[in-house]
């Protein structure tokens, strides 16, 4: 019997440390029936294993040599299991927990030995006593330290996964495209914490249509990494195909609840060999895009709950910005199928000029603008060329090119000089700036004004007097080519942007020889800052620069980009082409970055001429007398030009046209016949009076003969110039003319 507790406990430890393994035994089973959670991980349960036994030796051991608790050597992993439990997301409280559950079972099977070793009960529970507070101070000396070490990696994994989080917020986004966001996600994902990752989006999303009850879910694949083959590890869907979510899988599950999920095994998820998976939903504003699966396999530790975790915060960043991405995408497909819609499809049919154009969309997130070109048929085998630049981008900027296009062929159509035209879609510009700045659903902190502010540049050339007059509104210089490879911006008078109200805009004439060539563009052209790139070298200054005293938009300043700019564009244009298809391909190739910043507009024209042989021109005095001569030149000349077809037809306009110009015109009267794709009568008098058509009544012994006219021709109008008009009637060899009939 021993003669004191000290002695009591020393026995009784060293007796049951004989007994150790079925002591360890006992906590282990104990620990794994109480705390199930440390043995779902493999890991976790090896370090909870070898806790157990290396904390009840080292206790037993300190119990029978009588050390006192603080002395007694702890083993010395133990500080790294507690690390190994924090990074696994072991809570802190079952490591608390299992060092309880062990001192209970020690304890107890400490005082099952101490009556079979002493029939004192006054020693007995002297033992008892010193075994509990020995106990209590050694099982508080490891909790601290567990603690203490749990804490710091806790600590340390949380900055860890607050950087990863941040890191991953700059990385992934960094642009608006689909696709290069969802593979910024895989490829943070597989540097990072994974060996492979896929990441699908709803298809429906994509298409900006509603999934609601559909069923199965289809997916495409819009990323994965590694991009190279992994050790074989490449699940069977590759990036943009479509594949069915199958119901009940893990992805099934994600994509319905908004939950995600740890996966052991990768079958579920089609990738046999991952021996872990978490698959995480991609939400945003409260809208499912797809799925995200991180996988694990080879050597690398199942993914535990802190892992989830991190994966959860990195996919809610990463749906806010394939939301985005989205929403962009559909916004600016609508823009562009707006815009596209609203631009010409193809060249109208016209002998003055050969036309070749080209309209890109930016490249850039601003998205698509407002450029634009046109090319409007004239009276007088005319030709009018267009390019204008719409303020902003978006769907109100498309909106707006539209309108202001609408315009600019209805003032076309009533042929107005190109300053005057301007003047007119200048004041078009400023009503629809009144619209936008009453219109309830405006923002109010929107810069109406600004928003509708534009730019444009109108030319019109006549093939028969070779000459072109053009009038600018802020926008930039043409550049001419003659046919000796001479290229120059042509030096046009500055005028304001449109939008500005009460400036006046002023036009130039110029003579273009047949086959020279015009190019208009818009400034998202000529401001890309890549003109280098057309001959290797740096451009020179160009021969002739426009200095725009008025600031605007697209020529403010004049900075040294849009000198490069044009100067690049005059040394590609004065390059021979083999047509004027390839002339534009190589503008925009020597101008251009991959992905340009702002949309471009390029119209390029050669110039063709009619010659004296298409074209017959009379003076005509003011006599009732020379209606009949004028008949019979005009039958004459059609039966030269092989139209005899015409002459009757052509007969009566005429001879209403030069009656009209002799009765309520001014000399001098001058009537011109052009043999183009149709037949084009032209009267021209000094007088301003514009003719109008009328229904003449029974008795009224004039006003038929505009009437006549207009049932003849295939379309007449008036065209007034600085002095005088013009009435012109356009005639068809094959049109169908009506039987005339007057009451």
């Amino acid at each position: 019997m021993e003669r004191t507790a000290a002695g009591l406990i020393s026995r009784a430890a060293h007796e049951l440390g004989l007994r150790a393994d079925e002591l360890t035994a006992e906590v282990e089973q104990r620990l794994r029936h109480e705390l199930p959670a440390l043995w779902e991980d493999p890991d976790v349960a090896r370090t909870a294993a070898e806790n157990v036994v290396e904390h009840v030796v080292a206790a037993l051991a300190g119990l029978e040599h009588a050390i006192e608790p603080d002395l007694i050597e702890l083993p010395s992993a133990d500080v790294e299991r507690a690390r190994v439990l924090a990074r696994h997301g072991t809570p802190l409280s079952a490591m608390l927990r299992a060092f309880r559950l062990a001192e209970e079972i020690v304890l107890d099977r400490l005082f099952a030995e101490l009556p079979r070793l002493s029939q004192d009960a006054e020693q007995i529970s002297a033992a008892a006593r010193q075994l509990n507070v020995v106990s209590t101070k050694y099982v508080d000396r490891v909790s601290e330290q567990g603690v203490r070490a749990f804490q710091a990696e806790r600590d340390r994994r949380l900055r860890w996964r607050s950087a990863m989080v941040n890191e991953s917020s700059m990385c992934i986004g960094t642009t608006l495209d689909i696709a290069r966001t969802t593979q910024e996600l895989a490829d943070f994902a597989t540097e990072q914490f994974a060996d492979l990752v896929t990441v699908d989006l709803l298809d429906t999303v994509l298409r900006g249509q509603d999934a609601a009850g559909q069923s199965p879910l289809t997916l495409r694949r819009m990323a994965q990494g590694p991009d190279a083959d992994a050790g074989g590890l490449q699940p069977p869907v590759r990036p943009q195909q479509l594949h069915v979510c199958p119901e009940g899988s893990p992805c099934a599950e994600a994509l319905s609840s908004g939950r995600p999920s740890r996966q052991q095994h990768g079958r579920a998820s089609g990738v046999p060999r991952a021996h872990s998976t978490l698959v995480v939903p991609l939400r945003a504003r409260g809208t499912t895009l797809g799925v995200a699966e991180f996988h694990r396999y080879g050597t690398a530790k199942p993914y535990d709950d802190e892992d989830l975790l991190l994966a959860q915060e990195i996919a809610v960043r990463a749906a806010v910005a394939v939301d985005n991405a989205c929403h962009y995408t559909h916004a600016r497909a609508t823009a562009l199928t707006l815009q596209r819609s609203l631009l010409p499809r193809e060249a109208p049919r016209q002998s003055a000029v050969d036309v070749a154009y080209r309209y890109l969309p930016a490249g850039s997130e601003s998205g698509v603008g407002g450029d634009w070109y046109d090319v409007i048929p004239l009276s007088g085998a005319r030709v009018a060329l267009v390019v204008g630049d719409v303020v902003g981008h978006g769907i109100r900027a498309a909106a707006t090119m539209g309108r202001l296009r609408t315009a600019v062929r209805t003032l076309a159509d009533i042929d107005l000089p190109p300053d005057e035209l301007l003047t007119h879609l200048d004041d078009v510009v400023l009503r629809l700036a009144n619209e936008a700045s009453s219109d309830p659903d405006t923002d109010p902190e929107a810069d109406v004004g600004r928003d509708n502010g534009a730019t444009c540049l109108y030319a019109v050339y006549d093939p028969v007097a070779r000459r072109c007059t053009l009038a600018r509104a802020g926008h930039v210089p043409p550049v001419v080519v003659v046919r000796d490879g001479t290229a120059d911006v042509l030096e046009l008078p500055p005028g304001p942007p449109l939008g500005r109200g009460g400036l006046p805009f002023e036009t130039m004439e110029v003579d273009l020889p047949e086959g020279s060539l015009i190019a208009l563009c818009t400034d998202g052209l000529i401001e890309a800052r890549t003109p280098a790139r057309a001959t290797g070298e740096a451009p020179s200054a160009p021969a002739t620069v426009i200095e725009d005293s008025t600031p605007t938009r697209a020529t403010e300043d004049r900075t040294p980009d849009i000198d490069a700019g044009l100067a690049t564009l005059r040394q590609v244009l004065a390059r021979p082409a083999p047509s004027l298809e390839a002339a534009c391909d190589s503008v925009l190739e020597a101008l251009l970055p991959s992905r340009p910043d702002d949309d471009v507009a390029l119209l390029l024209a050669r110039t063709r001429s009619l010659g004296a042989d298409r074209v017959a021109t009379w003076e005509l005095e003011a006599d009732p007398a020379v209606v009949a001569r004028a008949r019979s030149d005009v039958s004459r000349k059609l039966t030269d030009w092989g139209l005899e077809e015409l002459a009757f037809v052509a007969e009566l306009v005429v001879s209403e046209l030069v009656t009209n110009a002799i009765r309520y015109g001014r000399p001098p009267i001058r009537l011109r016949l052009i043999h183009d794709r149709s037949l084009l009568c032209e009267v021209s008098d000094a007088g301003s009076t514009t003719p109008h058509l009328r229904r003449a009544r029974v008795f009224d012994e004039g006003g038929r003969g505009l009437l006549l006219v207009a049932q003849l021709a295939g379309q007449w109008g008036t065209r007034h110039a600085r002095r005088g008009k013009t009435v012109w009637a356009e005639l068809s060899e094959t049109a169908e003319f009506p039987a005339l009939a007057f009451e």
